[in-house]
């Protein structure tokens, strides 16, 4: 059966988004073009615009829209930008960012997932520098960053990527346990100094060190 995937897109952003107090434009726009359905896989592509989380393989999951759109947002991207982003699983957040005019590193600790990402992203024409590695360790060879975004949940904000951060930098993370976490925004105001601010609960998977290599 045909799916209007820009339908679905456009009735997403109206009844997901818009109505839970999304209000950035470029993250609303970004969302509107950017075809979640290819990132969700196959087996999703029914649910793919719906209002929840799915299942990616290797126990991860594609973010549900708001989400997505909550830590989008708090980032407050602007063109060419540099955004480090934290667990690049199925790359839609990748390709959001890379909608929005950010530069976007991104690193993926399943080495499937890894691989599967800079395909996606390829195929739809985005750029972003893709490595498989430890999410933990960052990318300091390429920082400092304008954002850096964690997507999944950590118990606290690692050091190594804290100081990655510019001065004036933004960090997005849940923070929390396994149930739930907090959106917490840590805005770099100095060489050793950030403000904090939480931003609701979410769920997250859990972020891991190392990487896994199947």
């Amino acid at each position: 059966m045909h799916m209007d995937y820009q339908k679905l897109r456009e009735e997403m952003v109206s009844t997901q988004l818009i109505p839970r107090g999304i209000k950035d434009p470029r993250v609303l726009d970004a969302m509107r073009r950017v075809p979640r359905h290819l990132f969700a896989g196959d087996s999703n592509l029914r649910s793919s615009y719906d209002d929840m989380a799915l299942p990616i393989g290797e126990g991860q999951t594609i973010s549900q829209p708001y989400t997505v759109a909550v830590q989008t947002s708090l980032l407050q991207v602007k063109r060419r930008d540099k955004i480090l982003e934290v667990g690049t699983g199925s790359g839609y957040q990748a390709a959001i960012l890379a909608e929005m005019g950010a530069k976007v590193y991104s690193i993926e600790r399943y080495r499937e997932l890894y691989l599967k990402a800079q395909t996606t992203l390829s195929s739809l024409g985005y750029a972003a520098d893709f490595f498989y590695g430890d999410g933990y360790e960052g990318k300091p060879q390429y920082g400092p960053y304008d954002g850096i975004i964690i997507t999944a949940a950590a118990d606290k904000i690692p050091d190594t990527l804290l100081e990655q951060l510019k001065i004036g930098g933004r960090l997005v993370v849940p923070l929390g346990s396994s149930r739930s976490q907090v959106m917490t925004l840590a805005v770099r105001t100095g060489e050793d100094s950030y403000d904090y601010s939480s931003h609701g609960q979410f769920v997250f998977v859990p972020l891991l060190r190392g990487t896994v290599n199947e």
